[in-house]
């Protein structure tokens, strides 16, 4: 067992070692309280980064081999400049110190003014013969502001079926949902779930925040009609059988009140891709696919290689033969070699789905929407996944990223997450990184990056240990964010920082001064420097994403009428008496109502709809959103039909469907994409977000 007590006395010689490698030696869960970390987690982070510091012995040498190394390197191993400024770090190089610069562009420069953005290589010679190889970043200063003021929906895709969906929603049913927000309802945007590739097993992990890549999509999001060769696969007969099954999965959902499979809808479509896959490509679907392969190079065939590894040996790689657990060694060739049919098939389903995501991303902008898509970044990667096979120089063993105990959780939180290794990254110019950002901007108007505190600090937990038992490891949180800017403005595109929660200070303002948006959830606004009360709209900050819920907090009517509190009771959650969980939760939903009242947004729903009513309310809760000046509103969509269940209750496993409900309305009946459309509860409601020529905030030319 760890101890919980001091790790180590401020300025003692494991103290340094640790602040030299970023690694925290206590934490402040509240700015009145500082806690130390325990010796277990210091020394287990600093063993993940390849430093000893088991015995005073080992940690006395490698803190003198480390302050040697400071001291004698002339540049860290990566540089940022903003807007072309040389960076500070070259100020301080001795003087006659000769610069040598290759661009991202194939150009060769002497001095570090004015460089083009991207990635660079700085080579640099001082008078006393020392050299250093250096990335240099550039990057803009700052991202520019939204387009205007947009509204955009919140979707959990799998949660949206139509009646053309195989038991979950798909990128088909995204597209058909964005062509219609765009073009009906005046929508900016659409935000959904990570459509990161999951862990296959049985059952499979339905949680889209423990992804096995998060760098390539999953193929169970594709609508298999639309792949081009799909019409012209020769077995009609199994094509019309694997079409009644698909009908079968899509009934069990809507009809019977079945909770969503994504194992079995997995096993029809992969059973239908492999039909398709045995249509010939035409020449120029050849030759799009040729050029994808080239693009994505070596991580598409390390991620094809896993999947097709996984079928055979299972979907943990530690568990695999010896050999096969090195990417790059002999024995994994030969078995790609083996297994190339199944990691060309994988192969494919990466580019389709891909294509298919790109078609979602301008069916939005035809559509008219100023934004378009915004997709979700989680934090990390499954352990046993495609990302942690291929990237292990990267990743830090044994430790999990995870939670501090806080305020709302007193055992903190491990979230099974292998963390990032800030010094590998660093040193490779935080290529994965920057390659993972750019393969998800190419289909996004925006990214939003879930704990995007984790550009800053992880927490870290060694494995095996209680998450009380972690600590905070930094990142270069400059470079992090200067790829993240570079990147997005590459793409043209928004970055959303999901920032709730604890927030060391510091991060709002850095984030916020590179146009890095912010988000804000009514429920958790209010002046707590001061009275406590709900915080009035004018003194939101302009610079987010504002919602009344998310995908992880219970749906507007369940807050408004008290239900969420009856859930998590009926789950053994509550951690005090159900009537005090009720008061509370009361008080502050009469707080809330009390302010909506005040500024008169009570006043008259929508659509005939009774000042009392529970549709009122929610009307009203989005009103007061249009009051703050957020540049972006988002309406969570089961929101618009009533829906009472939360898609995530944190602190559930098997207790509760996480990540397996459809979109429901009041009375839990499943509500299809064409039910969305036609419902006169959604339009009341989104009438109110809807924008109108001249009205202040707004982009008249987005209203249809």
């Amino acid at each position: 067992m760890a101890r919980t007590g001091p790790a180590d006395p401020a300025g003692t010689p494991l103290s340094r070692l640790a602040a030299l490698h970023g690694v925290a030696t206590s934490y402040s869960p509240s700015p009145d309280r500082t806690v130390a970390a325990s010796d277990t987690a210091v020394t287990a982070a600093l063993a993940a980064l390849g430093v000893d510091a088991s015995t005073p012995e080992t940690v006395r040498t490698a803190l003198a081999a480390r302050e040697a190394v400071l001291r004698e390197r002339l540049l860290p191993p990566t540089l940022v400049s903003w807007g072309g400024s040389p960076p500070a770090a070259l100020a301080g190089l001795p003087d006659g110190t000769r610069l040598r610069i290759e661009t991202e562009q194939g150009e060769t420069r002497a001095g570090a003014q004015q460089l083009p953005p991207g990635v660079h290589a700085l080579h640099a010679t001082a008078p006393d013969g020392r050299t250093a190889d250096a990335h240099l970043v550039v990057a803009p200063s700052r991202l520019p502001a939204p387009p205007g003021r947009t509204y955009g929906l919140l979707v959990q895709l799998y949660s949206l079926l139509s009646r053309r969906s195989w038991g979950m929603g798909d990128l088909g049913d995204l597209a058909e949902l964005t062509a219609w927000a765009g073009r009906t309802l005046g929508a900016g945007f659409v935000q959904v779930n990570p459509l990161h590739a999951a862990v296959p097993g049985t059952p499979t992990d339905p949680s889209p925040y423990r992804p096995s890549s998060r760098r390539f999509p999953d193929p169970v999001h594709l609508r298999v009609e639309d792949v081009p060769e799909f019409a012209y696969a020769e077995d009609r007969e199994r094509i019309r059988a694997l079409l009644r099954r698909a009908e079968g999965l899509r009934e069990s959902v809507l009809d019977k009140g079945a909770l969503i499979d994504r194992d079995a809808v997995w096993e029809l479509k992969r059973e239908a891709l492999d039909v398709v896959r045995e249509v010939p490509l035409g020449p120029g679907r050849l030759a799009a696919y040729w050029d994808f392969l080239a693009e994505e190079g070596q991580a598409l065939e390390d991620h094809a290689t896993w999947c097709a590894l996984a079928e055979v040996h299972g979907s943990d790689w530690h568990q695999w033969p010896a050999g096969l657990r090195d990417p790059r060694s002999a024995e994994t060739a030969r078995a790609r070699g083996e297994l190339m049919d199944r990691v060309d098939f994988h192969t494919r389903l990466a580019w389709l789905t891909d294509s298919q995501l790109a078609t979602a991303q301008r069916s939005a902008r035809d559509a008219g929407m100023p934004v378009g898509l915004v997709h979700d970044l989680a934090v990390g990667v499954h352990p046993g996944g495609a990302d942690a096979w291929a990237q292990q120089e990267y990743f830090a063993s044994g430790m999990s990223v995870g939670a501090p105990p806080d305020a709302f959780n007193a055992l903190g939180q491990d979230w099974g997450l292998p963390p990032w290794r800030p010094d590998r990254l660093a040193e490779s110019g935080y290529a994965p990184y920057r390659r993972l950002l750019r393969a998800l901007f190419r289909y996004a108007g925006a990214l939003r990056i879930d704990h995007v505190m984790g550009l800053f600090r992880l927490w870290w937990i060694p494995l095996g240990e209680a998450p009380t038992d972690g600590t905070y490891v930094r990142y270069d949180a400059e470079a992090m964010l200067a790829v993240l800017v570079l990147e997005a403005s590459r793409a043209g595109a928004l970055v959303i920082g999901e920032d709730l929660g604890t927030v060391e200070p510091g991060v709002r303002e850095a984030l916020h001064e590179r146009g890095v948006l912010g988000t804000s959830v009514l429920w958790f606004e209010r002046d707590w420097a001061g009275t406590g009360l709900p915080l009035p709209p004018e003194r939101w900050r302009p610079d987010c994403l504002a919602t009344a819920t998310t995908h992880d907090l219970p749906p507007t009517a369940a807050r408004l009428t008290g239900e969420h509190v009856e859930l998590r009771d009926s789950l053994g959650l509550l951690t005090r008496p159900l009537e005090e969980e009720r008061a509370e939760a009361a008080a502050d939903t009469r707080e809330w109502l009390a302010l909506l009242a005040r500024l008169g947004l009570l006043q008259g729903g929508s659509g005939g709809v009774s000042v009392a009513s529970e549709e009122a309310e929610i009307q009203a809760v989005h009103r007061f959103l249009l009051r703050t000046p957020a540049r972006m509103v988002g309406v969570w969509l089961p929101d618009t039909v009533g829906d009472r269940r939360p898609q995530n209750l944190p602190g559930t496993w098997d207790q509760y469907p996480n990540w397996r409900l459809p979109i429901a309305d009041a009375d839990g009946r499943p509500v299809t994409l064409e039910e969305l459309a036609a419902s006169p509860r959604l339009h009341a409601l989104l009438d109110v977000l809807r924008p109108r020529p001249g009205a202040p905030g707004t982009d008249a030319s987005r209203t249809p």
